[in-house]
């Protein structure tokens, strides 16, 4: 039984830490209710001028981006029909008016949270063909097979093929035939473009990628062109000024070709402007709007997709656990003694609303009279049930003459000992008078002072060190809890009391 115990609580704390350990690193759960998280707002500005009749603004949209995860997305514009469809596979939003006047002004824009692994959901796509080789004429084809050649001696597969193939291009007065196939061409745009034609002769599938670079504040971002590769497996970035693989910190990957990001149909003067900014999120709420996109069932059946009011209630109860294995811990294993299981956690609860000093001094106060009154009771040798009703009836009378002293002398926390549970100090109070006279005042003591012990480690656990926020977002961990729970029920050594009342014995005798 014991090597049952114990596997089942190493299953529990496996499953517990797993999950939270995956909704913390993959998903990005924060562990602390005040953690804020860096985010992006990118926003593109179509402009143009119709010249008469519908108009339909074409712009191509980022998709998954590598290396962020897209919060939320927004589509400004005044008087334009909007769809998001699939156009020549590109994502691509589609504003429609019939009759525009006036220089028109269409904007989409992002928020954007980084992420820590660089490919983003939904970048796996099938192997595309090799591509035919281009019917080069001369002197082009002698120029290409030579570069080609020199590049396959010295690369070892297609990422680094690329890569050499791009220093060679950015360096053309080195070589006659890189210069002969640059001939007129200088931007990043035409350096890719000549890379993917030169690809096609080694049959290596190669497409020209466009995006912006984040800038915190810049109003005119300039989309740079980038060169991928297939290797067969997934698409490996070039970059085309340094020839490294891979995509730079703060590189939004937007659209796939040469052309411009955006159509027009019956306007001139089309431009499309990039601007970005930082900004500080909610660490909780970013991550619950990007698992909503990623993992919808994640935050579908979590606690954070309830209501407001019943999320509230849930962070006091999701604390219980914590309270309940402290005091297993404390009288299984130290041996202090209380006035009942579960009661010193109640009374933590209710130190939530009075702060911890002052609910100390008021549980003190109002046990202390309601202990005295509980003695005037017996003398008048009532039963069990008429006692108790008088006992809480005595109670709320001393709690609403106490709520009206704090209110005349300033104090916050006398106003609060109203939400205390009546019933709680009620039976605290009958139970003390009866351990009173069944085993005298000292031991009666002993176990209130272990009680208000119990109660004040309770309360410093489970309200002063951030546990609502991680018992609210990770649940999973009362499976860690429960799992020390099983440990602890089956310890039956000494308990640390116990040592101390028996050091001095002669273990000899």
């Amino acid at each position: 039984m014991r090597l049952h115990v114990g596997l089942l609580a190493l299953a529990l704390t496996v499953i517990g830490l797993s999950l939270a350990w995956y909704k913390h690193h993959s998903l990005g759960f924060p562990l602390s209710p005040d953690a804020t998280t860096d985010a992006w707002i990118i926003e593109a500005r179509l402009g143009f001028e119709p010249i008469g009749g519908a108009v339909k603004a074409q712009l191509k949209l980022p998709d998954a981006p590598p290396g962020f995860r897209v919060l939320e997305e927004n589509f400004i514009s005044r008087g334009y029909g909007i769809a998001v469809e699939e156009v020549d596979g590109q994502r691509t939003a589609v504003w429609t008016q019939r009759r525009p006047s006036g220089r028109q002004a269409l904007f989409y824009r992002a928020t954007l949270m980084p992420r820590d692994d660089p490919e983003a959901p939904g970048e796996e796509e099938p192997a595309p063909l090799p591509p035919p080789v281009p019917d080069y004429e001369e002197p082009y084809l002698q120029a290409v097979n030579s570069v080609l050649d020199e590049v396959r001696s010295r690369s070892a597969d297609v990422a680094t093929f690329a890569a050499m193939l791009m220093q060679l291009l950015n360096n053309p007065e080195a070589n006659d035939n890189i210069r002969l196939m640059l001939e007129g061409k200088r931007s990043d745009v035409d350096r890719v473009d000549t890379a993917i034609y030169m690809l096609k002769g080694a049959r290596i599938p190669s497409r020209m990628v466009r995006g912006v670079t984040l800038v915190d504040g810049a109003r005119d971002l300039q989309p740079t062109a980038w060169l991928e590769v297939h290797n067969g497996q997934r698409w490996v970035p070039i970059d085309p000024a340094t020839g490294k693989t891979g995509y730079p910190d703060g590189f939004v990957k937007w659209w796939r070709s040469a052309a411009d990001p955006a159509e027009v149909t019956r306007a001139r003067n089309v431009n499309v402007r990039f601007a970005s900014k930082r900004n500080q999120l909610d660490a909780l709420e970013a991550a619950a709007d990007g698992a909503r996109g990623e993992q919808p069932a994640m935050v579908a059946f979590s606690l954070l997709n309830l209501p407001v009011q019943t999320q509230n209630l849930y962070r006091i109860l999701l604390l219980l656990p914590l309270g309940v294995l402290l005091i297993v811990v404390l009288r299984n294993i130290v041996g202090v003694k209380t006035f009942g299981t579960f009661m010193p956690v109640l009374i933590a609860i209710s130190f939530r609303e009075t702060q911890l000093i002052g609910g100390v001094v008021l549980f003190t106060l109002v046990t202390a009279l309601g202990l005295s009154v509980r003695f005037y009771l017996e003398r008048l040798k009532l039963l069990l049930v008429p006692r108790l009703a008088a006992v809480v009836i005595v109670v709320i009378l001393l709690i609403a003459m106490l709520s009206v002293l704090s209110n005349q002398l300033g104090l916050q926390a006398g106003l609060s000992v109203s939400l205390f549970p009546i019933v709680i100090l009620a039976m605290t109070i009958e139970r003390m008078s009866i351990v009173w006279e069944e085993h005298g005042p000292g031991e009666s003591l002993r176990q209130g002072l272990g009680s208000m012990l119990v109660a004040v480690l309770s309360y410093l656990l489970m309200f002063k060190t951030g546990m609502e926020h991680l018992m609210l977002v990770f649940p999973e961990l009362l499976l860690v809890v429960l799992a020390v729970v099983l440990l602890v029920g089956r310890y039956t050594g000494y308990r640390v009391s116990e040592l101390v009342r028996f050091r001095n014995m002669d273990t000899g005798a």
